[in-house]
């Protein structure tokens, strides 16, 4: 083609790129071929599992649990003592309930003495002479629980007869412990004068009260009421079923009159000293 056969159609043409077919758009996939997104149920289960525990959720979580054994523990407890008194006879039952409300009235019988005490100390005429009445009168009870002076009064003797040697000092103990809290106000074993700070210990066979070796048969005075000391040693599960668990024969009889003459040396205190000096 000549100069003259370009025209400025025929220039801007080869100017212009060539043209390219169009391609076809690319097919969008089915929405029925998509994958599925995850469900609630399971986008739950992702972020419970594997779970994810701080320290102090796991510090809470020992504390409550030892609260709970506790409280396990506590129920047993008191579940045995209460299957204790299930079992136990109707006599029995009563035998407790009586000497329940013979403590009850030896507490009163004490708060009434007292407000008798303080009644005459105001009402008195002579008061320095009644304070000295009570004074020596206090130190006369003061005497017999310190075990420096004797006494004598309606009581119970006891007798442990332990022919196999089973009898522990601990027994012993527990049977004199008994006595205190069923009102007993003096107490002697084998002539050995028990007080406040007595102490048993074996020895063998036999058993030490206060560094003094005693054998059995093993005899306890006491001096107190003995309509309270002798049930208080039968009660279900006491001294006397204890004892003769371990076959020790146990014998226990009532008196109008008991003497408790086994006396303890007074003891000067190394550091107490009254306060009004």
């Amino acid at each position: 083609m000549s100069n003259q056969d370009e025209t400025p159609e025929n220039r801007l043409r080869k100017e212009l790129p060539e043209e390219r077919p169009s391609t076809a758009p690319e097919a969008v996939e089915p929405a029925a071929e998509r994958k599925p997104g995850l469900t609630g149920r399971e986008r739950l289960v992702q972020g419970l599992w594997p779970p994810r525990v701080t320290r102090a959720q796991l510090i809470v979580a020992v504390l409550l649990f030892g609260l709970g054994f506790g409280l396990a523990v506590q129920v047993a407890s008191n579940s045995d003592g209460d299957s204790a008194l299930r079992g136990a006879r109707q006599e029995d039952l009563v035998r407790i309930l009586d000497e329940l409300d013979d403590r009850t009235q030896r507490l009163e019988d004490e708060k009434a003495g007292l407000e008798k005490q303080r009644d005459e100390l105001e009402n008195s005429s002579d008061q320095a002479e009644e304070a000295r009445k009570q004074t020596l009168e206090k130190e006369r009870q003061l005497g017999i629980l310190a075990g420096t002076v004797a006494a004598q009064g309606p009581g119970i003797t006891m007798t442990i007869d332990d022919t196999k040697g089973t009898v522990e000092a601990d027994m012993l103990l527990d049977a004199i412990q008994e006595l205190r809290a069923a009102g007993a106000e003096a107490i002697q074993v084998n002539g050995v004068r028990v007080v406040a700070g007595t102490y048993l210990t074996d020895s063998g066979k036999s058993v030490s009260v206060d560094g003094n070796k005693i054998n059995a048969p093993y005899r306890f005075q006491v001096i107190g009421k003995p309509q309270d000391l002798e049930p208080a040693l039968n009660i279900p599960g006491g001294v006397v079923q204890t004892l003769e668990k371990e076959q020790a024969t146990v014998t226990v009889e009532r008196s109008t009159k008991i003497v408790v003459d086994a006396l303890r040396a007074a003891k000067q205190p190394d550091y107490a000293r009254s306060s009004s000096q």
